[in-house]
């Protein structure tokens, strides 16, 4: 339940929404102070994140060819 809840918010996050929580979590993961449990679930978080980004590029390059083909 959990999951399906964050996969939906991921999926509703721009580029630039996106951009700016792997960031925050990248800057969190590097912090030496983090325990071991929140890195686990950020990372989790990053890696759904990563892969909405591709998806958001993929889509960007299609509308793009599409457009250039017109």
């Amino acid at each position: 339940m959990i999951s399906e809840k964050n996969s939906k918010d991921i999926n509703n996050k721009s580029i630039r929404e996106t951009k700016e929580e792997i960031n925050k979590i990248l800057q969190k993961l590097e912090n030496e102070n983090t325990n071991l449990r929140e890195t686990t679930n950020d990372y989790e978080r990053l890696l759904k994140l990563n892969k909405h980004m591709d998806n958001l590029f993929k889509k960007r390059l299609r509308q793009i060819s599409t457009n250039l083909k017109k």
